[in-house]
């Protein structure tokens, strides 16, 4: 689904715009998609225009939230649906998700993209399909189509999750142009789906999965065995286990991956943030 063209807002950009106003300025120029880009509105006494459309000046608006338009208003982009999936704003511009106010990408230090960025570069995507198992907002997609993958095949199970990526502008499109029918995406549990994939059809995997305590089933020795079964023999891996605290949680998570995926025949070391595998 193409992203639309409507503005996002954010509390400061909002501001900006009604100070303009207020400054008695007709035009105010800045970025409405997240820093994707830059435009002018035009200002008017009760509405603003942008790309021939005009708005209401926003209400109250709260911080880490970014808004988009519904017709009527500007909402959050966030949904209830057993849990809160939100759209969150960094300062790199790129944003995060959260799922019941956990962060779900690391931005303390770096943009979550140039994040992504770092860890696809561990797999080496330039000509190869690559199995992207847990699709999120997209990113490790849109690094590997950036890095030249001839195919990227990736899952996203919640349903909320792929709604949040038809609005965020960082977010791939597997149907846009730039994506050059390279991406393919399935809403889909990779638990399940990874039965339907042949032996040996790709060449690299980015495991991203969500944190132990929620989906232990993609830590299992059995998803394991299956990872090893459809990457080809010299193919790497790269699994984000994060940093998980071993004195208050009392496992080390990665250590335990990294054996899981010895015994599924892959050579493993730990990386970045996660576990960095060669199928044996």
């Amino acid at each position: 689904m193409p992203h639309p063209t409507a503005p996002l807002l954010l509390l400061s950009t909002a501001r900006a715009i009604v100070a303009a106003r207020e400054a008695g300025l007709s035009e105010w120029t800045g970025s409405l998609d997240l820093g994707r880009s830059t435009g002018t509105a035009l200002l008017h006494a009760d509405t603003w225009t942008w790309r021939g459309q005009a708005y209401p000046y926003p209400g109250k608006l709260k911080d880490r939230t970014v808004y988009s338009w519904d017709g009527e208003d500007f909402a959050p982009v966030s949904h209830f649906g057993g849990a809160l999936i939100k759209l969150v704003p960094t300062e790199w511009d790129v944003p995060t998700f959260e799922i019941d106010g956990i962060k779900m990408l690391p931005t303390s230090k770096e943009s979550p993209l140039d994040d992504a960025r770092r860890k696809v570069a561990l797999v080496a995507p330039r000509g190869k399909v690559v199995l992207d198992t847990c699709g999120g907002l997209g990113y490790f997609a849109a690094c590997c189509l950036e890095a030249g993958a001839a195919r990227v095949i990736s899952f996203e199970k919640n349903a909320d999750v792929l709604w949040l990526r038809t609005l965020n502008p960082w977010s791939p499109d597997a149907d846009a142009p730039a994506s050059g029918g390279r991406l393919e995406l399935t809403h889909g549990d990779v638990s399940q789906a990874i039965a339907g994939l042949g032996d040996a059809s790709v060449d690299a995997i980015l495991h991203d999965p969500p944190r132990f305590g929620i989906a232990g089933e993609l830590y299992s020795q059995a998803f394991y065995d299956q990872l090893a079964r459809v990457l080809k023999r010299g193919g790497r891996l790269f699994h984000y286990t994060g940093s998980p605290n071993r004195l208050t949680s009392g496992r080390d998570v990665p250590g335990e991956v990294a054996r899981r995926l010895e015994k599924a025949g892959f050579s493993a070391r730990l990386a970045l943030d996660g576990v960095l595998a060669t199928r044996r």
